[in-house]
């Protein structure tokens, strides 16, 4: 969680800088072009001295953008451009007294550096000098505020898009653990019930039981709280429980194992096997005194991988549901949408057949 929170925070920080070089480039642009229509206009009126325009322009240019980073805060106030209505008139409020600012600072500007240098900085009367620069600074401004409205919405709306991304990812991890933790507990007591039966039949098979519970636990334990294992790991824990229930159920049930060697380093859903087989033993096996043969399947085909569990003995029944299967489900919807699939299905004449297929996930990609 600290990662998507540190990188929320550095997708906000990225915002920020974008949007500030956004500005800035904006800025010297407009005054970039200011300056030379200055100049073309200085030039077509007969003027000698190109340094006039240049500075004119270049002291406008100086106190608009001081002005500007001073707004900066007010710019880019999140509360306020919720409500763009509030945004503008707060900036509009605050125009008299920008205009005023900036004609003020401007002509001293222009005055003092005039004296400098032994001239006289001749203007427009004061009065006709105010209208004037307000007007023209008025409507730059008020397009500076849309272009920059503009800009930082946009990049308030890239935010918040990623904000809503990264919460619907950990909801989905958090979903996926939960389905995950679910899983546990329903597979140790069933472990429990058949060492349990073992005790009063068979004291060193319960024996044996006990110690391949423990290599599954351990498996378990070495899982931690993975969501996702490869399908070597898998068939390792598989063979654990496969095992621990054919002690269980001697001489009524037989297993097939054909796994394809390219498949295992697929990746695929914790337990996901385990629970396919759970489900064979518990509505096909305890249920019948005949023997029963299961075949588990793997194979890698254009990408695709397929998990097959299948006896010749089940039948699928009014209701082919249980905790199990509804767990594998959703966590084949929330981990890999349309990638994965799940079928069960009656064979004919008998028996039944669960098939998991995964778009592939190489765990060496």
């Amino acid at each position: 969680m600290a990662r998507y929170y540190e990188s929320g925070l550095m997708g906000s920080a990225n915002n920020i800088r974008l949007g500030k070089a956004s500005a800035i480039g904006g800025t010297i642009l407009f005054w970039a072009l200011m300056v030379a229509v200055a100049v073309q206009d200085y030039r077509r009126d007969g003027g000698q001295h190109i340094w006039e325009p240049i500075f004119w322009e270049s002291s406008s240019a100086f106190v608009g953008t001081i002005i500007f980073y001073l707004q900066w805060p007010l710019l880019t106030n999140k509360s306020l451009q919720q409500t763009p209505r509030r945004w503008f008139m707060r900036l509009i409020a605050y125009l008299p007294l920008v205009c005023i600012g900036f004609v003020c600072v401007t002509f001293s500007i222009r005055h003092a550096v005039y004296a400098l240098l032994g001239c006289s900085y001749s203007h427009d009367p004061w009065l006709e000098v105010f209208v004037y620069e307000s007007v023209k600074l008025s409507i730059f401004f008020g397009l500076f505020y849309v272009a920059v409205f503009g800009v930082q919405s946009y990049l308030f709306l890239i935010e918040e898009k990623a904000n809503a991304e990264r919460a619907t990812r950990l909801l989905q991890q958090a979903h996926i653990q939960r389905l995950s933790q679910q899983i546990q507990p329903h597979f140790l007591f069933n472990a429990l019930n058949t060492i349990s039966s073992l005790m009063y039949s068979d004291l060193k098979a319960a024996d044996t039981a006990i110690s391949r519970l423990a290599e599954l636990l351990r498996h378990t334990l070495d899982l931690g709280e993975q969501t996702e294992t490869t399908l070597a790991r898998e068939i390792d824990l598989l063979r654990a429980f496969a095992e621990l229930m054919q002690l269980r159920f001697v001489d009524r049930v037989s297993i097939e194992w054909q796994i394809d060697p390219r498949s295992l380093t697929c990746k695929v859903p914790t337990m996901c096997l385990q629970v396919l087989l759970e489900n064979t033993f518990k509505h096909t096996v305890e249920k019948r005194s005949v023997m029963t043969h299961i075949s588990i399947k793997t194979s890698l085909t254009q990408n695709v991988l397929s998990m097959i569990v299948e006896d010749n003995m089940g039948s699928l029944g009014s209701n082919p549901t249980g905790i199990g299967l509804n767990n594998l489900r959703q966590r084949l919807e929330v981990m890999y949408g349309d990638q994965a699939s799940f079928y069960i299905e009656q064979n004919l004449p008998a028996g039944v057949r669960s098939e998991v297929r995964i778009v592939s996930q190489d765990s060496s990609n």
